[in-house]
This record gives C-alpha cells, sequence and structure tokens, in this order.
C-alpha cells in the first residue's frame, strides 16, 4: 500500500514538473530562429524572422516583402481562418444532424431553406442582407479603425467600458468582453501558444472549407455522407471513382 501511494506520489511528481516544460518547448519551436520550417534546410526569408504566430518562413513569392503588406496579410488570414473555421463547424454540424435524422439542411441548401418568420411574415432576402450590412459596416470599420491605430476603438465609449475595447493587440480584441475566459492573461507563453494554435487550426479549416466545395462539386453530396459512403465501401467509393476528381479514370 505504502508502496503504491509512493509510486502514485512520484508519478504526480513527475507530470506536475513536465507540464511547464511542454508549455516552453511549444513556445520555442513555434517562434524564433529555429522554429521548423515548410521546407527544411532552406533559410526563411529576412522578413519572417519567426516573430509571427504560424510563421514557418513560406512566402516563396514575395508576397509579404513589404512591412506593410505583410501587416495586412496576417490581418486578412487570421480573419479569414476565423471564418473557416466557423464555417467549417456549421458544415460539419449540419451535416451530421442532416445524417442523423434532424431537420437540418445540408451547407449547400442552406441558402435557399426558407427564414425563420416573424409577428410580419417570412423575412426577405432584401431585409437580411441589408441587415447584415449594417451590423458588418459597424464592426469592420471598428476593426479597420484599430488596424491602422491599435487600441484606439475604446476611446470615449460611451458605455463606460473604456478600456475592455482596448484589448491586448491588432486582431486580439481580448478584455472581459471578447475573453471572458482570459486566455491571452495567461502568461507569455500560453498566449503565443494559443495565437499558434489558432493560426494552424485556421489554416487547416480553410483547406477543409475547399474540401468541402470540391466534394460537393465531384459529389453532389455533404462530407459526412460522403465519408459514410467511403466506409461502406472503401475500394470502389474513392475520389478516383467518383469520375470527377480524376476524370480519365472510369468507375
Amino acid at each position: 500500500m505504502m508502496l503504491l501511494q509512493r509510486n502514485t506520489t512520484t508519478f504526480g511528481a513527475r507530470a506536475t514538473r513536465s507540464a511547464p516544460k511542454a508549455v516552453r518547448s511549444v513556445s520555442v519551436r513555434a517562434y524564433g530562429p529555429d522554429r521548423p520550417l515548410w521546407y527544411p534546410g532552406n533559410p526563411a526569408p529576412a522578413w519572417l524572422d519567426g516573430t509571427l504566430a504560424g510563421d514557418y518562413g513560406f512566402d516563396p513569392l514575395g508576397l509579404s516583402s513589404d512591412p506593410a503588406t505583410l501587416k495586412w496579410m496576417v490581418q486578412a488570414e487570421l480573419q479569414n481562418a476565423r471564418w473557416a473555421m466557423l464555417g467549417a463547424a456549421g458544415v460539419l454540424l449540419t451535416s451530421i444532424g442532416a445524417a442523423v435524422g434532424l431537420p437540418f439542411p445540408e451547407w449547400y441548401e442552406a441558402g435557399a431553406a426558407p427564414l425563420p418568420s416573424t409577428v410580419h411574415g417570412d423575412w426577405s432576402f432584401g431585409t437580411l442582407v441589408a441587415t447584415m450590412f449594417l451590423l458588418f459596416h459597424w464592426v469592420e470599420q471598428k476593426r479597420i479603425g484599430d488596424f491602422y491605430k491599435p487600441g484606439s476603438q475604446g476611446d470615449g465609449s460611451f458605455f463606460g467600458i473604456t478600456d475592455d475595447f482596448k484589448g491586448t493587440e491588432n486582431g486580439y480584441p481580448g478584455g472581459r468582453l471578447f475573453d471572458p475566459i482570459g486566455f491571452s492573461r495567461g502568461g507569455e507563453a500560453m498566449y503565443k501558444k494559443y495565437k499558434q494554435n489558432e493560426i494552424v487550426n485556421g489554416r487547416l479549416a480553410m483547406v477543409a472549407n475547399l474540401g468541402f466545395w470540391a466534394q460537393y462539386a465531384a459529389t453532389g453530396k455533404g462530407p459526412i455522407q460522403n465519408l459514410a459512403d467511403h466506409l461502406a465501401d472503401p475500394y470502389h467509393t474513392t475520389f478516383t471513382t467518383n469520375g470527377v476528381s480524376v476524370p480519365f479514370l472510369n468507375n
């Protein structure tokens, strides 16, 4: 009994000591000159020095060699990555719901689905577009203002919560309103780790959305149904047998 307790305590102590090392290793390897590169052995461009989240030295065309362009492209990628993660989650959730019999439209049918009824009848498409334009215009104006003058969008707020709108840095609103759980307040190492995780997962989501579109163009089905069809007949239901992806192969 005492031996078991001693071993358990030792294991717990080892786990406790090893946890901080894992965080440090992620931060060190994801940033700085010693980070992994997309092309091992090939030096990264001088303008990609490892200070940005998700910087693997990939810019073969030199599109971000200008500092102002690099700053803009960082924010553009971050915004598209976040939308892609939301989009991928929506595609998968609706596809799963449709597969289990819930009244969910597939993602490629959702745009044609009836809008929710109101006391004045169904919403018209024009009303929806106008509402979205007004809301998005306000948000995008705030975001572009913060891009050119970081931290400025909370100044003079009539809500009395100026500091909560300032955020941490450009592209990361933070504060109690946009970071209620406090991810950005967990220390510099963890903050960098979360930024790295976000952009890496966002890039994966952008690729996933391209895959969803290509799947529908080739098969006319959603990703979950495609997966189910493949699992039911893995040797005959692949991208080489749909007659579109590899057109010179016959089914």
